[in-house]
């Protein structure tokens, strides 16, 4: 008989012995078998196509995640701000005048959703036009009182039309307009 014979007989032999270790005839084959069940795994290819889908998905999921939170955070500072704005116009209302600070309608210590202070500028203190948010055509957008929020990079200047400002998030047109800069 040839040796290969010989191996598949004694391998043949030893898969009948319930869960004992068989040796493959010194070619270091380990395994354990159970009658009526097949052995089973995974070879490495299916390992490596499991782990593509999975880095696919994540490639696809992940910017769509982060652009989803930029939009909710956006969201939030319009409701704030509209919020804020609102308590203003309801100070102006009572006292005939903007108040001087946002401290005094009680929003003084509220910050964006980006962790910095919302902005506000009260006009009736304001000399002249030059700190005023403007619109691309360098005309104040509010007629009381500014307020925004410098937005994701935290820089603004008052013409809106700015690179650096296109991100803020503003309260124009006396409050009929609530958004970002760059949707002005």
């Amino acid at each position: 008989m040839s040796i290969e014979k010989q191996r598949e007989t004694q391998l043949g032999r030893c898969r009948h012995r319930r869960g004992r270790p068989v040796s493959g005839a010194g070619h270091g084959l380990h395994y354990s078998v159970v009658p009526g069940r097949p052995i089973s795994g995974f070879t490495l290819i299916e390992i490596l196509i499991a782990i593509v889908i999975l880095l696919t998905i994540a490639a696809l999921a992940i910017p769509n995640f982060l652009d989803a939170m930029e939009r909710a955070k956006i969201a939030r500072a319009v409701a704030d701000i509209h919020t804020i704005g609102t308590a203003v116009l309801g100070f102006q209302a009572i006292n005939g005048q903007c108040p001087g600070s946002l401290s005094q309608v009680g929003y003084g210590g509220n910050f964006d959703p980006w962790g910095r202070p919302y902005q506000y500028l009260s006009f009736t203190d304001a000399n002249g036009v030059g700190g005023m948010r403007k619109d691309r055509f360098l005309v104040p957008i509010n007629t009381y009182f500014d307020l925004y929020s410098m937005g994701k990079d935290g820089d603004s200047v008052p013409p809106l039309s700015a690179g650096v400002s296109k991100d803020d998030v503003i309260w124009a047109n006396d409050g009929n307009f609530l958004g970002l800069a760059s949707d002005y």
